[in-house]
């Protein structure tokens, strides 16, 4: 989607692990009055570069769009996230982190409190755990870091935004490398869906 006269337009800037997800509502119906551009999903591992990330990318698009709406939670910025968002008027998702905002506040609080040493999976993170964790972390290379790591941890989620069985196989395999118990809840996109409700869904024109 072009941003030519887009002055009266709505742009999404969003971490590119939920790129497949906001592009699924945007075709679906809800987002299709915004223009979604993504941030690199490497981003996801390094948040102190979240933070300048996003401050650039606002400041590149700012004259173009009316509105501008960031598809983070703090992902690990530790407030750096929302000191940027403040000076520029921005808001963004609630939440910690995206499995907060894709489970839904109430079902990965009693996640969370179920079993504090929960190591979560999105589907992206699924896709994507050879490379963001596996190698991301060394642990291809040097396995004796493994309890570094994961020492602390005793379960698996994996919270499914699609029903696909070669990415539940892959979760469960995922746990198995772990050495932790696998549970699987799905989300859907129903909690995406009204994380956004109020601040973007309501600025269709």
């Amino acid at each position: 989607m072009s941003d030519t006269h887009a002055t009266d337009k709505v742009l999404v800037l969003a971490c590119g692990a939920i790129a497949r997800e906001l592009e699924a509502l945007r075709r679906a119906g809800p987002l299709s009055h915004v223009t979604l551009r993504c941030l690199d999903a490497a981003l996801h591992n390094r948040p102190e570069r979240i933070a300048p990330a996003v401050d650039a990318a606002i400041k590149k698009h700012s004259g173009s769009f009316a509105r501008i709406f960031v598809a983070y939670a703090d992902c690990g910025t530790g407030g750096e996230l929302d000191r940027v968002l403040d000076a520029h008027g921005v808001e963004r998702l609630p939440g910690a982190h995206c499995y907060e905002f894709l489970a839904g506040t109430e079902v990965f609080t009693a996640l969370a409190d179920e079993e504090p040493g929960t190591f979560y999976l999105t589907d992206f993170l699924v896709r994507h755990f050879d490379r963001l964790v596996r190698q991301g972390l060394g642990l291809d290379r040097h396995p004796e870091l493994m309890p570094v790591y994961f020492g602390n941890y005793r379960r698996l989620v994996y919270l499914a935004q699609t029903e696909d069985a070669g990415l539940d196989e892959a979760a469960r395999a995922a746990a198995a490398w772990l050495g932790v118990s696998y549970e699987k809840h799905p989300t859907g996109l129903a909690p995406l869906h009204e994380a956004l409700h109020t601040q973007v869904l309501q600025w269709q024109n």
